[in-house]
């Protein structure tokens, strides 16, 4: 599959995506500023990568948006980066608050070494906080990002205030010992452009879901110079290992633990973390409301980026979510 896609000097997240995963399959990624300075006038597009020292790894990380308020930051998804948010839905959120994007350790600009559980991924999260003198955050997991997003909240109640879960699931959760036969299918797919396997993973196979696609995928591209450095051939099996640890068979008790405000996200098709999994956490986490996007997979919030930036705003911003 490596050999029958042809790369530009700069690979495209798709690529990325298919190229890490390709190496996993055959076995069985600017100068620092300040921390402290002012992201109030950056975008997605503008924001530049900084640079912090957490626990050892050097990370790279980009704050912007509307200071003042409790900041917001995101977790990404398998072998994502920083660059793999969509504009659309980043820069929406950023206009009533701060965000902070960051490649974990090992991942892309980041330093370290890529940890192998989602605890030892939250680990870093949390520690990037401290780092930047956060003393509470909103936060925002998207896929293997929303599990990091579950264990942080789950370990640090008096720092996350609120989270939202995207295409995510519990521990043990249905398919997720590994990843999932559908998901499989498509990394071993060919794709002569590699940014048609995000139509495949993110997107259905409808007309309406893949134009939504296409005009995400087209967003991607729109940040042009300081992007992230491409992954490397470690990040996609400590990745990998981290979901085994998560999905086998274990208590998922924990979930009661969680007592922050939860908004639970999924596409009515994903094939990444069935939707049954959302549901499940739903009904399990004590303060949480689930929404379900029509005729869309995983990637459910890059197809509805508006009515999902009306309903994350509200929530963020404390409206709705009555405790059980």
């Amino acid at each position: 599959m490596q050999a029958s896609i042809r790369l530009p000097r700069r690979r495209t997240i798709g690529a990325a995506i298919l190229l890490a995963a390709a190496g996993w399959l055959s076995a069985g990624h600017a100068p620092a500023l300040a921390a402290g300075a002012s992201g109030a006038a950056f975008t997605h597009v503008s924001a530049p990568t900084r640079y912090v020292e957490v626990d050892g790894a050097r990370l790279a990380y980009r704050r912007f948006g509307k200071p003042g308020g409790v900041p917001l930051i995101l977790c990404q998804h398998f072998v994502g980066t920083m660059d793999g948010w969509d504009p659309k839905v980043v820069d929406g959120l950023a206009r009533g608050r701060e965000v902070i994007l960051f490649d974990n350790a090992g991942v892309a600009g980041s330093g370290g070494t890529v940890p192998t559980t989602i605890e030892g991924m939250a680990k870093y999260a949390a520690g990037l906080l401290r780092a930047l003198d956060v003393k509470q955050a909103d936060v925002l997991g998207f896929s293997m990002g929303s599990l990091v997003a579950q264990q942080l909240a789950f370990e640090h109640p008096e720092t996350v205030r609120r989270v939202i879960l995207v295409g995510s699931g519990p521990r043990a959760g249905v398919g997720m010992a590994s990843l999932t036969p559908e998901f499989q299918e498509m990394l071993g797919k060919k794709h002569d452009n590699p940014d048609d396997l995000l139509l495949d993973v993110f997107f259905t196979p409808s007309e309406q879901s893949q134009a939504a696609g296409r005009a995400f995928v087209q967003r991607l591209h729109a940040r042009t110079a300081d992007r992230d450095k491409d992954i490397d051939d470690k990040v996609a099996p400590a990745q990998v290992a981290a979901f085994a640890a998560w999905g086998k068979p274990q208590d998922d008790g924990y979930l009661k633990q969680i007592r922050q405000p939860v908004m639970v996200v999924s596409g009515s098709h994903d094939i990444v973390h069935y939707t049954v999994n959302s549901y499940n956490l739903q009904q399990k986490l004590p303060n949480a409301e689930l929404i379900v996007y029509p005729d869309s997979n995983h990637g459910s919030i890059y197809q509805y980026p508006d009515r999902f930036l009306a309903q994350a705003t509200m929530f963020l911003d404390g409206v709705g979510v009555a405790k059980r």
